[in-house]
């Protein structure tokens, strides 16, 4: 069952728990003013015991530098907690956006958080 962790009018922040792995979903832009919500929501469920987790961006159209800093920020915490981290991304404009950066070899991207969640962590 899908639990509302943020909801406004500018992004909605989700979180489900699919074959042992916490998917949480970002529906909205990822930039400077929501990319502090998304790593507090992100650090929460850690505290809670959270370890393994797919950030699911298939409902993200706009993802800038700040984004991508959450995303390693929340990475670091995880592996910190001996957890593990996919990303789910359809879009060739979110990818576009890690593969500039260079940050896609760092991690294991899915085309959907079904391929993400497939085999159990």
């Amino acid at each position: 069952m899908r639990t509302n962790m943020i909801r406004d009018e500018h992004m909605t922040v989700s979180y489900d728990m699919v074959n042992g792995w916490t998917v949480v979903e970002i529906d909205g832009d990822v930039d400077a003013h929501t990319s502090p919500v998304i790593r507090e929501a992100v650090l929460k469920l850690i505290d809670e015991g959270h370890r393994h987790f797919v950030l699911d961006l298939s409902f993200v159209s706009f993802m800038d530098s700040m984004g991508l800093g959450v995303v390693v920020v929340v990475t670091k915490r995880i592996r910190k907690h001996q957890g593990s981290l996919r990303i789910a991304v359809a879009s060739s404009r979110i990818l576009r956006v890690f593969d500039l950066s260079g940050l896609r070899e760092g991690y294991e991207i899915y085309p959907s958080p079904e391929d993400a969640t497939r085999h159990a962590p």
